[in-house]
């Protein structure tokens, strides 16, 4: 445990961070979740791309303020818009 008090304000600072960042991840993947059961399921093509949107979206504003990193962002809309396309196509 930290002694000085600037370390116990970095230490519940940083605890505050995780548990918040830990929900928005946690959001994140069950959005990926939820469009590839879309993706597998006998959903249109409207909602399908609706989703696909909603998705890139999100993975663009989590890779734009760091929660994931922009390159693991950009991989997982490629593998997205790769099973989206098999479905429609």
């Amino acid at each position: 445990m930290p002694h000085k008090n600037s370390a116990k304000k970095a230490l519940r600072k940083s605890e505050t961070r995780r548990l918040h960042k830990k929900t928005q991840r946690s959001t994140l993947r069950t959005l990926i979740k939820k469009f590839r059961t879309t993706v597998e399921s006998d959903a249109s093509a409207e909602e399908k791309q609706k989703l696909f949107s909603e998705v890139t979206k999100k993975l663009d504003q989590s890779a734009a303020k760091k929660l994931i990193h922009a390159n693991k962002a950009a991989r997982t809309k490629s593998r997205l818009a790769k099973a989206l396309a098999k479905s429609l196509g």
